[in-house]
């Protein structure tokens, strides 16, 4: 058992839209308005609520926007495929309408980190930091099956067989209900809870969560994306833009032993231990990161 205690449930923040590709993005927009921005990207299944007790942290140092990801959160849900080709292009498209390409500090997690590292690749002129936790990074991602742990490649194959997909992760809602909660350290209160959920409490709004899966470069499948982390690893190994690697203990995807090897591997990375947590670090250490990040900005 943890002694972590449950994160605030408060989300404090005004929400903000902003029209990409014929639906909306649902962001939050704090600190210095006429600052360097500070983009924070969540992963599946979260949304800019992941972030709200970090966000604090960061506002004396910028701009801070945080969007919800095409079709999650409060995000607009158009009737696409939802696979990381199209997130990528929604993404690319937000920072467009907003304006925010340049001088850009990204602070990314989960599938967060796999669409800002390519957004970065292919605009390095335009990144001035980096700031990643449980991220999808060499040498963890791309991923070989008899590296995973049995448990969690057995789950991954469930999620991603077309015969299962659908009833656990569609009917059964097992992102949210089953991963979620077993991916923090620090037990989510129902409020909390309840928070992840909203999004998602129709059926039909789950094809993100019934995607993500499915889109996780394994072995050689899918193509697209092996060749879009082989690209953003190549970037990350060859980019001197300052870096901060945040890892928890024991963590999940990003150990220190994964964390350390990536400082071996990418030029100027600072490593930061942030304490106890698994894969929803902001769930289990948001005071820890925002420290962290804000005590390393001024650096950068």
């Amino acid at each position: 058992m943890s002694d972590l205690a449950p994160a605030p449930a408060a989300m404090p923040f005004a929400s903000h839209y902003t029209e990409v590709k014929g639906s909306w993005i649902h962001y939050l927009d704090e600190g210095v308005r006429d600052g360097r921005p500070l983009l924070l990207l969540h992963g599946n299944p979260a949304s800019s609520y992941v972030w709200r007790n970090v966000i604090p942290h960061l506002t004396p140092h910028g701009r801070v926007i945080a969007p919800d990801l095409i079709g999650m959160g409060k995000s607009g849900k158009p009737d696409i495929g939802y696979t990381f080709r199209e997130h990528a292009a929604y993404l690319a498209g937000f920072i467009e309408a907003l304006g925010i390409g340049a001088d850009l500090t990204l602070v990314v997690h989960d599938w967060g980190s796999g669409l800002g590292f390519d957004w970065a690749a292919q605009h390095p002129q335009a990144v001035r930091a980096v700031v990643y936790m449980e991220a999808q990074a060499a040498p963890a991602v791309p991923a070989e099956w008899d590296a995973i742990p049995e448990d969690a490649a057995q789950a991954f194959r469930a999620f991603r067989d077309p015969a299962s997909r659908e009833a656990l992760l569609r009917d059964g809602n097992a992102m949210i209900e089953q991963f979620l909660p077993r991916a923090t350290m620090a037990p989510l209160s129902q409020e909390v809870h309840d928070a992840y959920r909203a999004p998602f409490r129709d059926p039909a709004a789950r094809t993100p969560l019934v995607v993500w899966p499915g889109q996780v470069p394994i072995g050689d499948e899918p193509a697209y994306v092996v060749a879009a982390a082989e690209r953003w690893n190549a970037w990350l190994a060859a980019s001197p833009v300052p870096k901060l690697a945040l890892y928890a203990e024991p963590g999940m995807f990003m150990s220190k032993a994964v964390a350390m090897a990536q400082a071996d591997t990418f030029p100027n990375v600072t490593l930061r231990g942030i304490g106890p947590g698994l894969h929803f670090v902001q769930e289990d250490q948001p005071d820890a990161i925002g420290r962290a990040i804000a005590d390393w900005l001024p650096g950068t």
